[in-house]
């Protein structure tokens, strides 16, 4: 026969809503691009699929994981494949480290990197100056991050250095993300107010907005209406929240009490003193519940299990808090505004290594529930992130894209199989990809090919702009 595409994916319900196609297509993959889109295509390829009865969308573009030795690690590629992504976004970083695990541990995703400002780690204080942002800026990009991460909930800075780190972040074209907090408000619906003014009309990714929604200082339903009011009042902003009930943290403790002021409240919430001893209780008790590596994937251990692998580790290990109250969660994911927009941009995970990859799963179940539609899905979990990133081949099905394909099972709520870049990553429950791409900028080109991996190139300004 003769095979005039890579691959053929057949009579699948095709979900493409930038291009308007929902109904049952033919697509053809060539040299990693789409080449074809259509009712019937006609010939070969050298691998095909009947995807009947499957949907078919773009690639699932999660723009909050963690891939990092600081978070995440290793293992989170595997999981990320296994649950459908073929594009993310670590949040934290350090980049060195990112880029080390993409290159030993790559299953075939395409990796972006905002490096975190982190106080005696890549910045030397709490209120560092606009010359040591810069530094630490350039950096980063250098290395191959796409911008800054501020990770206010667990290690803040002051609101000055806060706001310095946007608007530098903002005069390069970089990407600045945040998770709100500082010296002077906490990781809650204050800091996320705060968030806003520090943001002072720049280009900013607030992270997880869930999380700022958990009951700390008002009624958690009213912190979630709050939240949305602060979002529709600030448009330069872009949002993802989660649907997972456990958050994620650092189970560090250091000089006797915990390093991240978030593993600090998830003990003091579950009635745990903020110390090494009460974590050590909290995981005991299961309330604190390790994030422990098993057969290659993450999974949340308490008990004896979680304190011994927590203990072994020096408490350098994930540790995760029943945190997310479910009403906001839910509001926050369907919520739209008076134009039918949607009011959180995407739906995300704060997964990868930290075991709530549950795009598909949780995802798909308000599908069900029909408190999204499958179009409304498909933005927020491909086409929404994909432009944040700036990412214009991707998020989308239209000939010349980037071959980043998901292939999900809507009954069982599953993907069957994957494709980024023309290359498979996911067939069944077997992950085959290998290798993959770190997307980066102009400056971070040479270091990314230096680590032996593929570089995609955004370039400084397109990214985080207002999703169509």
């Amino acid at each position: 026969m003769t095979t005039g595409y890579d691959t053929l994916l057949r009579n699948g319900t095709v979900v493409d809503p930038a291009n308007g196609v929902h109904e049952i297509r033919d697509i053809a993959l060539r040299d990693g691009k789409i080449v074809e889109v259509a009712p019937t295509i006609a010939g070969g390829a050298r691998r095909e699929h009947d995807l009947t009865g499957l949907l078919v969308m773009p690639g699932i573009v999660d723009m909050h994981v963690h891939l990092s030795p600081f978070l995440g690690g290793g293992c989170g590629h595997r999981m990320l494949a296994l649950a459908g992504v073929t594009t993310a976004l670590d949040m934290a970083g350090p980049i060195e480290g990112v880029v080390d695990l993409a290159a030993r541990h790559g299953c075939g995703l395409s990796i972006a990197c905002v490096n975190y400002l982190r106080p005696g780690h890549t910045i030397a204080s709490a209120d560092p100056g606009r010359g040591d942002i810069d530094e630490a800026l350039n950096h980063a990009l250098r290395q191959g991050a796409i911008g800054l991460k501020l990770l206010g909930g667990h290690y803040p800075l002051t609101a000055d250095a806060t706001a310095q780190a946007i608007a530098a972040a903002a005069g390069q074209g970089a990407y600045a993300a945040f998770h709100a907090g500082t010296q002077s408000a906490g990781s809650n619906i204050e800091g996320m107010r705060e968030a806003c003014e520090l943001s002072a009309g720049h280009p900013l990714h607030l992270a997880h907005i869930n999380s700022y929604c958990r009951g700390q200082i008002h009624d958690a339903v009213a912190e979630g209406e709050e939240a949305l009011r602060l979002l529709a009042a600030h448009p330069h902003i872009r949002s993802e929240s989660y649907l997972a009930p456990f958050n994620g943290v650092s189970g560090e403790c250091i000089d006797g009490v915990p390093g991240s002021r978030l593993a600090a409240f998830g003990l003091e919430r579950g009635g745990y003193p903020a110390t090494t001893e009460g974590m050590a209780e909290a995981i005991l008790a299961g309330w604190a519940l390790v994030n422990l590596e098993r057969d290659g994937v993450i999974e949340l251990v308490g008990g004896s299990a979680g304190l011994a692998a927590w203990r072994a580790c020096g408490s350098l290990i994930g540790i995760s808090f029943r945190a997310n109250p479910p009403e906001p969660r839910l509001r926050l994911v369907t919520a739209t505004r008076p134009d039918g927009r949607f009011a959180v941009d995407a739906l995300a995970t704060d997964g990868g290594g930290i075991p709530r990859n549950d795009i598909v799963a949780r995802g798909l179940a308000l599908v069900h529930l029909d408190a999204l539609s499958l179009d409304g899905f498909v933005r927020k979990a491909s086409l929404h992130p994909a432009r944040i990133l700036g990412l214009r081949d991707k998020g989308h099905l239209g000939v010349g894209a980037d071959a980043d394909i998901s292939v999900l099972d809507l009954e069982r709520r599953r993907p069957v199989l994957t494709y980024a870049h023309g290359q498979r990553l996911l067939d069944g429950e077997e992950v085959v990809g290998r290798g993959g791409r770190l997307i980066t900028t102009p400056m971070g080109e040479a270091a990314v090919r230096a680590a032996g991996l593929d570089a995609l190139i955004v370039q400084p300004g397109t990214m985080l702009q207002t999703p169509q």
